[in-house]
């Protein structure tokens, strides 16, 4: 290995005392993957198993905490019992070559899909008109009452109590990407006039019965991550300031990490009181080394990676990468980083080792990725 890349393949041991063995972490990519009713389908395990089996901390897809909050076409369920028995398959898999497993739990909020929920109904903080996930029309989303926003709290704890049944090491509650725990946060989608205004409450609410459930039925090696948006482009939106408040009362909870959402990790701020200052160095900062800071965002190369843990985050993300190449860190540690894989190929004939959904989901412009024109 060359010896500027050892960084990336030092132990990092979290606040809890569970160390991980590298800085690399599988992101929480959406695969489409699993069966009609959100099951494990058997396509998912080789998949998962090949991302999961170099990095240091591997997550799962978001998964549904609720019916009601399905926000892709064949995502994978976390909202009901019946489904551990898949997710005990898909912990197993992760887990196999020394990776800690962690489930991304997750509620679509007012950008679930009105076709594959209940009654079509779909419901976030205020009622309001949007468009969603891979639909050109929109559709009517209305303000949940007091009693669905308590049962969508305690759903995020039975969520839990399910990963630690199916043998997962952790859980990533999914505050970021415009999902049901940004809408609260953010003044954009949250219009309320009622407790639940405060842009705060219902995340603090969502990590408080995490961590009751952990100490209920998981233990101390348990670990709790938190995903966020720094930024969003709505005004009013989520602005930096508004995040800067926000991790103040995150770094107060028992978690393990936070896990800053970007698209490229040097980017800056865009407009307000820090405009113009880099954004992960910013977040690092406010988090003050109470725990680590995962970054991510358009890590293609080896020296994107190492530059990325540069910027003095802890951990880095790896996503659309991984899934091009999943050998892309072990090509880093046996020094064969000129052999990764950084651009998509349509006439790859190993089709990237993607299941057939995603493969597609990629010829159609879903995730944004380098071409071998860019490469040239």
């Amino acid at each position: 290995m060359n010896s500027k890349y050892n960084d990336l393949f030092q132990p990092l041991k979290l606040n809890n005392g569970v160390e991980l063995r590298n800085r690399f972490v599988l992101a929480p990519l959406t695969h489409i993957s699993s069966n009609e009713d959100g099951t494990i389908a058997d396509r998912e395990i080789p998949y998962m198993e090949s991302r999961s089996k170099d990095v240091g901390m591997s997550i799962t897809a978001a998964s549904n905490i609720m019916d009601i909050g399905q926000a892709f076409p064949g995502q994978p369920s976390i909202a009901h019992d019946s489904d551990i028995e898949g997710l005990k398959r898909l912990a197993t898999a992760m887990k196999k070559n020394g990776a800690k497993a962690i489930v991304q739990i997750h509620h679509g909020g007012v950008q679930a899909l009105p076709e594959y929920i209940p009654d079509g109904e779909v419901v976030g903080p205020s009622a309001m008109e949007l468009k969603s996930f891979g639909q050109e029309h929109t559709h009517s989303a209305r303000e949940m009452t007091e009693d669905e926003i308590n049962e969508t709290i305690k759903a995020f704890g039975e969520a839990t109590r399910r990963a630690i049944e199916a043998g997962f090491d952790g859980v990533e509650i999914h505050g970021a990407n415009g999902y049901i725990i940004h809408q609260f946060v953010s003044p954009h989608f949250n219009k309320r006039t009622d407790q639940w205004k405060d842009s705060f409450l219902f995340a603090l609410k969502v990590v408080d019965e995490v961590v009751k459930t952990v100490k209920e039925h998981g233990n101390d090696d348990f670990i709790i991550g938190y995903r966020f948006s720094p930024e969003e482009a709505f005004n009013p939106g989520i602005k930096m300031e508004l995040t800067e408040e926000l991790i103040k009362h995150l770094i107060e909870k028992p978690l393990h990490y936070l896990h800053a959402s970007l698209m490229h990790i040097h980017g800056d701020v865009h407009e307000g009181k820090y405009a113009g200052e880099n954004r992960i160095q910013l977040l690092h900062q406010w988090v003050d080394g109470r725990m680590p800071l995962i970054g991510i965002g358009s890590i293609f190369t080896a020296d994107d990676a190492i530059d990325a843990l540069n910027t003095g985050v802890e951990l880095i993300a790896v996503g659309r990468e991984l899934l091009l190449d999943h050998t892309f860190v072990a090509k880093i540690k046996e020094g064969k980083e000129d052999e990764i894989i950084s651009y998509f190929d349509p006439e790859d004939p190993n089709k990237h080792d993607l299941p057939e959904p995603l493969l597609q989901q990629f010829k159609a412009g879903f995730y944004p990725l380098p071409s071998k024109e860019d490469n040239k």
